[in-house]
């Protein structure tokens, strides 16, 4: 029964120390979420699969405002590059209106960007979409973009 009570709290301890380090380390890019802060990929990189977190108080590149899957399943054909896109702004553009209060239309400062699935990750389940605001400069962020 001892044996069996300290593995729980190893256990136990592991989950507590990954909560509390998680926007501290590096994560895969599909397992964002909403309100997340992170360093932008590299420009040349084609295929982003980590991202380093950080807390949104810290200097940050990009920060997360939407999640979603694309419709469809992993049998149907990879989206167009049109259909794509499409979905994207129909999702992102009123997503960062209702995350940040602005209107994209009239931004100046910031953008909308987005990770979407890859045609080789697409038959394997991967349908995850992402949209997060970064500035145009690509300057660091400070302090989340959420409205009120």
């Amino acid at each position: 029964m001892r044996g069996i009570l300290i593995r729980v709290g190893i256990i136990g301890a592991i989950a507590l120390g990954a909560f509390i380090l998680k926007p501290f380390i590096s994560g895969n890019a599909g397992d964002l979420t909403v309100g997340e802060c992170f360093d932008l990929p590299s420009a040349s990189a084609e295929t982003v699969k980590d991202v380093q977190h950080h807390p949104c108080d810290q200097n940050h590149g990009g920060e997360v405002i939407f999640t979603g899957k694309y419709p469809g399943s992993k049998t149907d054909t990879y989206p167009t590059d049109n259909e794509m896109t499409a979905f994207l702004v129909e999702k992102c553009v009123p997503a960062f209106k209702t995350y940040t209060g602005r209107a994209i239309e009239t931004e100046s400062v910031y953008d909308i960007a987005w990770f979407q699935p890859t045609t080789e990750g697409w038959p394997k389940g991967d349908q995850n979409v992402t949209c997060y605001i970064y500035r145009l400069d690509e300057a660091p962020i400070k302090g989340s973009l959420k409205a009120g």
